[in-house]
């Protein structure tokens, strides 16, 4: 990424402006002039060259490092959306924001509920599953287990071989490959997130075959993806799924759709007259079918 020094530049002066020395903790002084802080104080704050950020304001600087606009962010005060501006302005990835955990929203739960027909779930970056609605439930059937230990796909699926069994068995070395790739993405954008490594060490050590595929050293972000489930009642489903970032970076909406036209359309609209009620009576998918894949 290439820095925007004139908008950068620009960006830094407003900030400085909108401040008053009140704000940050320091005196007022006398003779002030112009509004907001001086750029000695936001160097005073900032604990760097007075040179280096006068350049900057100018829009001759170097490229400035993530420490130079973390220093920065703390001395102007910016809110995070306005940090990441920052960050992109200087041509640097923004940090990662704030992480929801285990909480999910309530509106994203209300939205589980009005999705009717179409299978929905909420999973977290590492592949936890933490909530599903009713027609994901009709679909996957017997789901990761909300258990700590075992509501993880990414574990089940090198752990339990009866996991794959809802998928063609020619797809399964495809969807190990795709399961790493993304684990290791998520667990790059953690940064030394100890639940993260714990969950890699633990999968490493119980699956030979995910510790192969990890040393491959593969990333790629799940976006969208084409699955076929092979439903013990209405028999094989082709879906669409598409993965909707949440607010947060360690959440994941995960819509199932099928396309318009096909035999899954109608396979969906059937569960979704009996797939509940059948599975509410303790009947289950195939032995391992864990919806998120």
């Amino acid at each position: 990424m290439d820095v925007d020094r004139r908008e950068l530049a620009d960006f830094l002066r407003r900030s400085r402006e909108r401040l008053s020395p009140q704000d940050v903790g320091l005196p007022a002084g006398v003779r002030r002039r112009t509004p907001g802080l001086r750029r000695e104080e936001v160097v005073q704050l900032a604990g760097m060259s007075a040179d280096y950020y006068i350049r900057l304001e100018q829009g001759r600087g170097p490229q400035p490092s993530v420490q130079i606009l973390s220093a920065l962010a703390r001395a102007l005060r910016l809110s995070e959306d306005e940090r990441d501006h920052l960050h992109l302005l200087a041509g640097h990835r923004p940090p990662a924001g704030r992480q929801a955990g285990e909480h999910i929203r309530p509106a994203l739960l209300h939205l589980l509920d009005q999705l009717k027909d179409t299978p929905a779930q909420i999973v977290s970056d590492l592949g936890d599953l933490l909530a599903q609605n009713a027609m994901a439930t009709a679909l996957f059937g017997s789901v990761c287990s909300m258990r700590e230990d075992e509501r993880n796909v990414v574990w089940r699926w090198f752990t339990h071989p009866a996991a794959r069994q809802a998928y063609p068995a020619e797809e399964r070395d495809h969807w190990s490959r795709v399961h790493v790739a993304d684990l290791r993405a998520a667990v790059a954008r953690r940064s030394g997130d100890p639940a993260a490594k714990a969950l890699v060490a633990r999968i490493a050590t119980a699956s030979e075959e995910f510790a192969r595929l990890w040393e491959l050293h593969e990333v790629a972000v799940r976006r969208t993806s084409r699955m076929c489930v092979e439903h013990p009642v209405t028999g094989p489903v082709s879906l669409d799924c598409e993965a909707l970032l949440t607010p947060t970076e360690d959440q994941r909406l995960l819509l199932f759709t099928p396309a318009p036209g096909t035999a899954a359309v109608g396979r969906l609209e059937l569960l979704r007259v009996i797939g509940t009620e059948r599975f509410g009576d303790g009947v289950t998918s195939a032995p391992g079918q864990d919806g998120v894949q």
